[in-house]
């Protein structure tokens, strides 16, 4: 993997680490949808490449917006979560979503959509101290679970 040369402008900076479209859908899908799991990114609606996917994830990890948990060593087993810097992404993600949420017909959109388009546009920021607190419990809750896990494979 190549290394980012070093950036002087904020800015710079965070178009260089969040700029790509993928890396911002990515830290969506885990810190909204809670997802951790190659396959379920893989499944989300944009449809995202598998190389594009592996090249992201990798990005992520190394910039330390997410954490990678391994509890048994297999690709599968493998699970992605959202570091502090990564959650702090959020307010990004979020104002992204402000500024075109109301350019998109509401007939295009499902019904979780229509909810947190509801709730972001009526408390924009008890939606992003809620889904934060949400992303907390979900990711302490799955470290607890893979320790559990663990240690039960490492008794048998």
């Amino acid at each position: 993997m190549k290394t980012l040369p070093k950036r002087t402008c904020a800015i710079a900076l965070s178009i260089q680490i969040l700029g790509d479209k993928w890396s911002l859908l990515i830290l969506r899908d885990i810190i909204l949808h809670k997802k951790s799991r190659f396959k379920e990114f893989r499944n989300s609606k944009e449809k995202i490449a598998t190389n594009v996917l592996t090249n992201r994830l990798k990005t992520l990890y190394s910039e330390g917006l997410i954490e990678k948990l391994d509890p048994t060593g297999t690709k599968k087993s493998t699970r992605y979560l959202a570091t502090e810097k990564g959650i702090s992404s959020l307010p990004i993600i979020l104002e992204m979503y402000m500024f075109s949420i109301q350019n998109i017909d509401e007939s295009v959109l499902d019904e979780s959509q229509i909810n947190i388009k509801k709730h972001v546009l009526s408390n924009r920021q008890l939606f992003e101290e809620t889904k934060i607190k949400e992303y907390n419990i979900f990711s302490n809750q799955l470290k607890e679970d893979l320790i559990k896990s663990k240690h039960l494979v490492d008794i048998i």
